[in-house]
């Protein structure tokens, strides 16, 4: 009876011993980081303007990424991504970052290279999406996803309602207005954000997330002796059918973001099927030089309360970009899932001594197999309806896409 006894108890902290083990094991440390690799293929029959992905077979956000804990003060992450087109592969660094772990009253600072926290979607890598690509306005003002050098101040207040905000100062580089000559004196630092979110359960199966964000751009106004130019760089990338850059394609000032999420499941159970409802519009603002936007204002003072037309039709006196996107994805089972996407965008282009009002639709449809947390495989639809949009045709276009992981990959952001 004693030997039993022993044993039992030996058996006991055995399995104490082992669970401790898998515990620090689940914890990535610098002897054993978390290392993941995010594969994805596609055909496509159409290309689609300011997205990467052309027509035929190829690879999309192909990721490589390395994080764990430096120590008990900071975390670290790199990521890099391989994109390949026209027969050219691009190695880009989209994250590398440390992350402080410890500071007090719900403050965090993150510092080097990383994903902006402005909208839903942005901090958050492309593969998690439930769409092939961004929502148009996206592409057109972000370059699908923000991620620059800079720093990151945060904080959770608490309270029982979740509400974070945060400030961001980036060098800004990829939301710059074309430079075609290099004779422009940028700043340094030039992009400077904050943003704001809230969010709560509603019962046990529903929870929800409301955010605001403004974006300051001191490079984003264009200047005169930049106008044509940027309009013919706008059209060669349209001509060739993507833009490997991730640059901003329409700029500007000031840029405001509010989204709104919601999510349900039956039960609060998530595994099995969970219904997922998105919505965001940004605006962005003070992109016409400072000549033309003087000159607007007081075209529109001469001529108010009057109707007026040019040979070009009815004069655009616009100074803002507009775009938003409405989604709903639906997970019917653990393996199925299907969804429904609409978005427009609004902007304007220099053509000679004017601006041009551009509109681009697209309606997507989705149906998306998942055999594991670790592979999804999705066929797409999009239709495409652009109103003198950089010159594109209005198309139908079907995409079959894969997306796999391997190895340890970070958990998924609500």
């Amino acid at each position: 009876m004693k030997l039993l006894k022993l044993s039992a108890s030996a058996l006991a902290v055995t399995c104490v011993l082992a669970s401790q083990s898998v515990v620090a094991q689940d914890i990535p440390t610098l002897s054993n980081p978390a290392i993941s690799a995010v594969l994805d293929g596609y055909y496509q029959t159409g290309d689609r303007p300011m997205v990467e992905r052309e027509e035929g077979f190829g690879l999309g956000h192909t990721e490589l990424a390395l994080s764990a804990n430096i120590d008990d003060l900071f975390y670290g992450k790199i990521t890099t991504v391989l994109e390949t087109s026209d027969s050219e592969t691009e190695l880009v660094l989209e994250e590398a970052f440390i992350q402080t772990l410890t500071m007090p009253a719900g403050f965090s600072i993150r510092a080097g290279r990383f994903l902006s926290d402005i909208g839903y979607l942005n901090n958050q890598h492309p593969h998690t999406d439930a769409f092939v690509n961004r929502p148009a306005a996206y592409r057109a003002f972000l370059g699908s996803h923000y991620f620059d050098d800079g720093i990151r101040l945060n904080y959770v207040a608490p309270t029982d309602l979740y509400w974070t905000m945060g400030v961001e100062a980036f060098k800004g580089k990829k939301l710059r207005a074309a430079d075609e000559h290099g004779e422009r004196q940028f700043d340094t630092t030039g992009v400077y954000s904050f943003n704001t979110k809230f969010g709560g359960d509603i019962g046990i199966e529903s929870s929800w997330q409301f955010g605001l964000a403004y974006l300051r751009n001191e490079n984003g106004r264009l200047t005169p002796h930049e106008e044509e130019h940027e309009e013919h760089a706008e059209e060669a990338d349209v001509h060739a059918g993507h833009n490997h850059s991730h640059n901003a394609a329409y700029t500007g000032e000031n840029t405001y973001v509010a989204d709104f999420v919601y999510k349900w499941a039956p039960d609060g159970n998530y595994k099995y099927q969970h219904l997922t409802l998105s919505a965001e519009y940004l605006y962005v603002d003070g992109f016409k030089p400072e000549v033309a936007a003087h000159e607007d204002h007081d075209h529109e003072e001469e001529h108010e309360g009057e109707e007026h037309e040019e040979h070009h039709g009815e004069v655009n006196t616009k100074d803002y970009h507009q775009g938003w996107y409405v989604s709903g994805v639906y997970q019917l089972s653990p393996k199925w899932s299907v969804g429904l996407r609409y978005g427009q965008l609004d902007a304007q282009v220099m053509h000679e001594d004017h601006f041009d009002e551009q509109e681009l639709k697209e309606t997507e449809a989705m149906v998306a197999w998942h055999p594991s947390h670790f592979s999804v495989v999705r066929l797409q639809y999009t239709r495409q309806d652009g109103t003198n949009f950089q010159g594109i045709t209005d198309d139908n276009i079907f995409t079959l896409q894969y997306v796999t992981t391997l190895g340890a990959h970070g958990a998924h952001q609500f």
